[in-house]
């Protein structure tokens, strides 16, 4: 009896044999050599010598072809049987699931493969990895694209360039010497508001007299 695997291609013809095998569970996998048919060069000679004679060697042709068939279906045979021996090495089964597997994708510490037993160092990365991208967009979604320096200066009702304390109807910073115009701004939100207003008519909060 011959093993058989299921995780293989045939890709053998009249000429010769050729298998694949490949990792049932990532798909990579070895192709072996090509290993000429002698029946099948046989039964290709005769073809080509009853062509040039006229059909002097047509029942040859015929009766080998009847002969390569069977010949060839036992030479195939043994053709897999090696091939599946020279594969095996390159393999391992795992004894869960029953998969054959390449190395990359055996885990030899749990005798299975790393579908059923992932690789715990290599999971950890990619969770940390998945963590830290993750961490990243949060942050991105967390910025205030908004000029902060500004904006804290008018909360304060302080000076537009340095934000530093203003005297009522001061025109000059005392701090940076700039020139304060005579906009003035809510104390809680920074919407610009007339000077003599008692209440922010954007957010309600009542302001300090000027």
């Amino acid at each position: 009896m011959i093993q058989f695997v299921r995780n293989h291609n045939d890709e053998s013809t009249e000429r010769g044999f050729q298998f694949e095998f490949y990792c049932d569970r990532c798909g990579s996998g070895y192709r072996t050599p090509f290993q000429p048919s002698a029946t099948g060069m046989v039964s290709e000679a005769l073809d080509v010598a009853g062509g040039i004679l006229g059909g002097l060697f047509g029942h040859a042709a015929d009766v080998g072809e009847r002969v390569h068939s069977a010949a060839w279906e036992k030479a195939h045979d043994q053709a897999f049987e090696k091939a599946v021996q020279e594969a095996m090495p390159y393999f391992n089964k795992c004894r869960r699931c029953s998969s054959w597997v390449d190395e990359d994708c055996w885990n030899a510490e749990r005798g299975m493969c790393k579908e059923c037993a992932p690789d715990v160092e290599a999971e950890f990365a990619a969770a940390q990895a998945e963590a830290e991208i993750e961490q990243g967009r949060e942050a991105a979604r967390q910025v205030q694209y908004v000029d902060k320096r500004r904006f804290e200066s008018k909360i304060k009702g302080g000076c537009p360039e340095c934000g530093g304390s203003l005297t009522p109807g001061a025109k000059f910073c005392p701090e940076c010497g700039a020139k304060i115009s005579a906009d003035t701004f809510c104390t809680e939100c920074g919407n610009k508001i007339p000077a003599s207003i008692k209440f922010c008519p954007e957010c309600g909060a009542k302001q300090q007299a000027r």
